[in-house]
């Protein structure tokens, strides 16, 4: 161990962040939080735009949650699922069988959404083995992809600023291009073809790796990381089409979507969808403790029983899978849902006419060049020209530029590079989406203008 003397002022290494510039200034602490709102060591608030990396539902210390975590606390905080059981594992997943789309039956936890990731790639690679057809080995996935950052999410991966430093290390899959409406490679611009181009592109290569394919991963409806990149209508319910047609698992990754983001519980069921593996995380506890979820289907489940001597158990699992603290937060966050009528039209649609109104106003500002959004989920796109879409220069970081702007007005926001993302707690009031887009707007401005 290290002499007291030195031990660095702040040992903690921040993810995605750039240490050497970032040592030079003081973190912003968060000692506090309450409703959709943070507040700093100096008690200065901020309004929680981006729900705390994507995470947070119903707001910050809701009384029902705590009391949840609470309670469970007094009976137990962890034990194994590895040859036990408790009563919260069980009860969350027969909620989430009958919350999710038709078809998903099974449940298997884990601690993060990349983990969930990797156990729904695990599970269609094995399924295809125990089947026989070995020669299924390879994943399609879109160009644009983010499904997290461990090996095997990253393999899945399309974004080269995270992604390409470890190619090395990845295994090979089958790209298919992201249906991106604002950057497309296509040299028509009327909307109705630039969607025909990209249905026919993505039903030939499905149909040329059918036979080799285990399946395809897609974020449904929005491409979060990627830059809040919103697919085309039907374009889910295309790959549903093509996948069942080719005999291809389809794997929903909902854990960006899931838990009300774009209006429903799950974006699947904006097109009627069911995965054959879906994908939860970040808002499954409400924002508040690390849990995961891959759900299947009972086909799936089925391959993998049989005599232990056959071996085809699924040999996967997380110390903390299904950790009962957890469970109690994610069964008392699905109980919030259902009392406060979270995603009713007569509670939410206010919130998202709202939304939208600030959106369609900061569409106008010179250096926007695109705002794009499901539900309260969206991002706003920065541009050095709208007419012809060049993006300002790299280091520049205007997108960092604008967050730190924001913050100066109170509100909390954090950028995909020079997107600028604004995802706030479904519990948001209309006040507070004015705060919201009035601070986003100053900060544009001033940075920009």
């Amino acid at each position: 161990m290290l002499p007291k003397k030195e031990i660095p002022r702040d040992p903690v290494w921040y993810p995605f962040t750039q240490m050497q510039e970032f040592a030079e200034y003081s973190p912003l602490i968060i000692t506090a939080a309450k409703g959709c709102w943070l507040e700093d060591e100096q008690g200065r608030c901020y309004l929680d735009g981006v729900s705390s990396l994507w995470a947070n539902v119903h707001g910050h210390r809701h009384p029902v949650i705590d009391r949840a975590i609470e309670e469970q606390l007094g009976r137990v905080a962890h034990t194994t699922m590895l040859g036990l059981s408790h009563p919260g594992g069980i009860e969350l997943a027969r909620e989430l069988v009958t919350l999710a789309p038709e078809g998903l039956s099974r449940v298997f936890y884990s601690d993060s959404g990349a983990t969930g990731v990797e156990i729904a790639l695990k599970m269609a690679y094995q399924y295809w083995q125990l089947r026989g057809e070995k020669q299924r080995y390879r994943f399609l996935r879109l160009s644009e992809a983010y499904h997290g950052d461990t090996i095997g999410a990253v393999s899945l991966g399309g974004m080269d600023l995270f992604h390409e430093r470890f190619r090395r290390l990845l295994f090979e899959t089958i790209k298919v291009p992201t249906p991106h409406l604002y950057r497309h490679p296509f040299a028509v611009q009327d909307e109705k073809e630039i969607v025909e181009q990209y249905f026919s592109l993505t039903e030939e290569l499905i149909a040329r790796y059918a036979k080799e394919s285990c399946g395809f991963f897609v974020e449904p409806l929005i491409q979060g990381a990627a830059g809040m990149i919103v697919h085309p209508p039907g374009y889910l319910k295309l790959l549903r089409d093509l996948t069942r047609k080719h005999n291809i698992l389809l794997i929903a990754d909902e854990v960006a979507v899931g838990f009300g983001r774009t209006g429903k519980m799950f974006a699947s069921e904006w097109e009627d969808v069911s995965p054959d593996l879906l994908c939860l995380g970040k808002g499954i506890t409400g924002g508040y403790l690390p849990l995961a979820a891959t759900m299947t289907t009972e086909e799936i489940f089925s391959a993998f029983l049989g005599d232990f001597r056959e071996l085809k158990t699924f040999f996967h699992g997380h110390t903390y899978t299904g950790n009962p603290l957890a469970c109690a937060a994610a069964l008392a966050s699905l109980k919030v849902f259902a009392e406060e009528k979270t995603l009713e039209t007569s509670v939410f649609e206010p919130k998202l006419q709202r939304y939208r109104t600030g959106m369609k106003r900061l569409e106008q500002l010179t250096h926007v060049g695109s705002v794009r959004y499901r539900g309260l989920m969206g991002g706003v796109e920065l541009v050095k020209d709208k007419k012809t879409k060049e993006p300002f220069p790299f280091e520049k970081r205007l997108g960092y530029q604008v967050i730190m702007e924001a913050r100066k007005e109170g509100v909390m926001l954090r950028p995909l590079g020079d997107v600028i993302v604004l995802m706030p707690p479904l519990a948001v009031s209309l006040e507070e989406l004015d705060l919201l887009f009035d601070a986003t707007e100053k900060a544009i401005r001033k940075v920009t203008e």
